[in-house]
């Protein structure tokens, strides 16, 4: 009879444990300045993104470990299981780094426009004119790839947004690769340069979604697409509120 008892408790306690361990969650986000959206200050993780998933987090009962990362070994974490859920991705994005994965996209959290910025005298620049583009180092400029392969345009990658958009406003390179928001508010928030760089709507450009991914917690994909429809003016208000879509309307 002790030993059904012992075995009973044990059993319990390994559910227990099972159920605590479950409402942990990792999340791998991408360590570089992407601010509203996301970015690390003082080893935190800061943001629209991180306030969107603190309060699916809370309400949820979820116990959230932020990982940051650089975006190459995000993938690989995400490949290996390092990490539980990734934040932001794109159904279109890594295609090599993803291939045989089963892929759990949520809906999309956030718009946004990946674009070209130059310098006000340089809009009316056509493509075939360009012959360099800067973009964040690890970030795929998607809508210029074929120019890209084609040696049409050289890449120059920078490793801070504020250092790309210095070189696009001296012309170091023809334009920047940014998403949009996150370059409007540097200029006008870091470097003091409102104005001084604008996004080109007829140059290659991206627009599509933020969205959750995971090949291991579809789980949590599939509470946070719900938690997304039930709190969908909470979310709105949260990304008004940093700016997170400005520019991108």
């Amino acid at each position: 009879m002790k030993r059904f008892w012992l075995a009973l408790a044990l059993m319990c306690g390994a559910i227990g444990g099972a159920q605590a361990a479950s409402r942990d969650l990792v999340v791998g986000v991408e360590d570089i300045e992407y601010y509203p959206l996301f970015a690390i200050r003082d080893g935190e993780y800061v943001g629209a993104m991180r306030e969107i998933v603190d309060a699916f987090a809370r309400a949820k009962d979820y116990r959230v470990t932020y990982r940051p990362l650089p975006i190459k070994r995000l993938y690989a974490e995400l490949a290996g299981g390092g990490i539980d859920v990734k934040l932001p991705d794109n159904p279109g994005w890594g295609g090599e780094a993803k291939a045989g994965l089963k892929m759990a996209y949520s809906k999309p959290v956030a718009a946004y426009i990946d674009g070209v910025v130059v310098r006000p005298g340089s809009i009316a620049k056509p493509v075939d004119q360009f012959r360099n583009l800067g973009t964040v180092a690890g970030f795929t400029p998607y809508a210029w790839l074929d120019r890209i392969k084609a040696d049409k345009v050289a890449l120059k990658e920078n490793p801070r947004m504020e250092l790309l958009l210095r070189q696009a406003v001296v012309g170091h390179v023809d334009g920047a690769y940014v998403n949009v928001a996150v370059a409007n508010h540097v200029l006008n928030n870091i470097l003091n340069m409102q104005g001084a760089l604008i996004f080109n709507p007829a140059l290659p450009h991206s627009r599509d979604y933020y969205h959750l991914s995971t090949t291991r917690r579809p789980e949590v994909v599939a509470e946070f697409d719900v938690w997304l429809k039930e709190n969908a003016q909470m979310v709105k208000d949260i990304k008004d509120r940093f700016g997170a879509e400005k520019g991108v309307e």
